[in-house]
């Protein structure tokens, strides 16, 4: 089918940033209305975009009218759709919620922050539209230089935190650049379906594993997964809460997605992964990855620091699913794309809920907050419960896929550490709860009655909308399954 429909959704927040550029720095007031506005278009064409792909069939653009595989293709199939809601909604929400932020916090400055927010937004709906291995690169590096930016908007160490990040970001990406460029010069073509045709000559190869090699380890920087995961705690712990409303719930999952979409370019109908024997290995490494960042993350005395490592093992959780090679395993991992996404999203709300009351995210300083902020801490303890996996959230569906997926595939270390990280989070969260509504708060200083201090609604209502939504997503994971995720995976992938 021929459409170029989605090319608007990635259009609104690109062209909104250009003008929020000219007219946001002469008039604040503005600059919260032409996001939503933008944000809300993409969405909105994303849900209708995605209804066209259900009925009619995938959809092929080629920009300029310029044929692949020289000219650049945009691929529009479930998928990607799926990607392309995911992305705008939460981009959505996330801005909402950043609003009362950006005005406290930056001032002046409040245009130059969104104008590297939807330059991101647009940025990662790039990623999961081309089908061009090399503007991959491109808007790999154009998500991970406006994430730079916003990073190093916070106050502290964020500048710090945002240097360390460019220097990992960097080596991540020279080491798919390279990948890419052996491909090249192995297949003469940067189209994905164009390589995929040249990959059965050249099976088995040392170029061919190298590339590959190149190509993963680049992505998996990307992602920070254990034990290349170092920049992603002090980056995502010292961003400012405005910006770790979105950069948190997207980044990590968006490299998981284009890590799932070269294996389905590249791999199917042959079985060139099975045959580099680093199958096994790639699952072990999820499984330890697991149960390393789950450890990790009980040592921390910070609500955000503890929730980054928790958004590590959560990766491994994806890679292992996905490196699996089995219905159930790639299943779970897309499902868990997208209910991550919006577990994450709820517990950096609640955060940045009781950031702005507080003022500070340490476990001695949330006493009494399930009396001052009933609401927001409902949300939270929702969101707690589907990170932990507890029916009937979403995050306990794309948990059973992929403890399914593991015992299908007798991969019994990765089955143990999914169930031992879904303990660490009962321990984690449960720790948090305690702290939250048993702990002395006001009361213990003579103070009986503690006066109700909820966030603002711009901040309250995203995250009470987030949190229904974890357990719509549960409610509906079969039909999401049925009608969705299994049309996104190649009927050959496995054969």
């Amino acid at each position: 089918m021929n459409s170029n429909l989605h090319m608007y959704i990635l259009a609104a927040p690109l062209l909104t940033a250009f003008f929020i550029g000219i007219f946001g720095r002469l008039k604040r007031q503005v600059i919260a209305p032409m996001v939503f506005l933008s944000l809300g278009l993409s969405t909105l064409l994303a849900i209708i975009v995605l209804a066209r792909v259900l009925e009619s069939g995938p959809i092929s653009y080629t920009v300029g009218a310029w044929l692949p595989p020289w000219g650049i293709e945009l691929l529009v199939d479930p998928l990607s759709a799926l990607m392309l809601l995911l992305i705008s909604g939460v981009a959505l929400v996330a801005s909402v919620a950043a609003v009362p932020w950006v005005e406290r916090e930056l001032g002046d400055r409040q245009h130059l922050f969104f104008i590297l927010y939807l330059i991101l937004v647009a940025g990662l709906m790039g990623l999961v539209l081309t089908a061009d291995a090399f503007n991959l690169y491109v808007l790999l590096e154009i998500t991970s230089i406006t994430t730079y930016g916003l990073i190093a908007m916070g106050r502290g160490r964020a500048p710090l935190a945002s240097f360390n990040y460019i220097i990992m970001g960097s080596i991540g990406a020279s080491f798919y650049l390279l990948g890419v460029g052996y491909l090249y010069l192995l297949t003469g073509t940067l189209n994905m379906a164009d390589i995929a045709q040249f990959l059965p000559a050249l099976k088995g190869t040392v170029a061919l594993g190298t590339a590959f090699a190149f190509i993963m380890v680049g992505l998996w920087i990307k992602m920070a997964f254990f034990p290349i995961h170092g920049w992603l705690p002090m980056a995502y712990s010292q961003a400012p809460n405005g910006a770790g409303v979105m950069i948190a719930p997207l980044m990590t999952k968006v490299t998981v997605y284009l890590m799932v979409r070269l294996m389905f370019a590249f791999r199917s109908p042959y079985n060139i992964y099975i045959d580099l024997d680093v199958q096994s290995l790639i699952v072990w490494a999820a499984a330890l990855a697991i149960v390393c960042a789950s450890v990790l993350a009980l040592g921390q005395r910070d609500l955000k620091k503890m929730l980054t490592y928790i958004i590590i093992a959560e990766v491994g959780y994806m890679v292992g699913g996905a490196w699996l090679i089995n219905e159930p395993g790639m299943t779970g991992t897309i499902l868990h794309i997208v209910n991550d996404a919006l577990m994450t999203l709820c517990l950096f709300l609640a955060a940045l809920a009781i950031a702005y009351r507080t003022g500070s995210l340490k476990f001695e300083n949330l006493t009494g907050l399930y009396k001052k902020m009933p609401l927001t801490m409902a949300a939270f303890t929702v969101g707690a419960f589907a990170m932990i996996g507890v029916p009937p959230t979403c995050g306990f569906f794309s948990k059973w896929y992929l403890i399914l997926g593991g015992v299908e595939a007798g991969q019994w270390g990765y089955v143990a550490a999914l169930i031992f990280s879904s303990l660490v989070n009962a321990i984690l969260f449960f720790r948090i709860i305690e702290f939250a509504y048993f702990g002395k708060g006001e009361e213990g200083h003579g103070h009986p009655v503690i006066e109700r201090q909820e966030a603002p609604v711009m901040i309250l209502g995203p995250l009470l909308l987030v949190a229904a939504s974890l357990l719509i997503v549960g409610l509906s994971s079969g039909t999401l399954v049925n009608n969705l995720i299994r049309l996104a995976i190649p009927g050959s992938f496995f054969g």
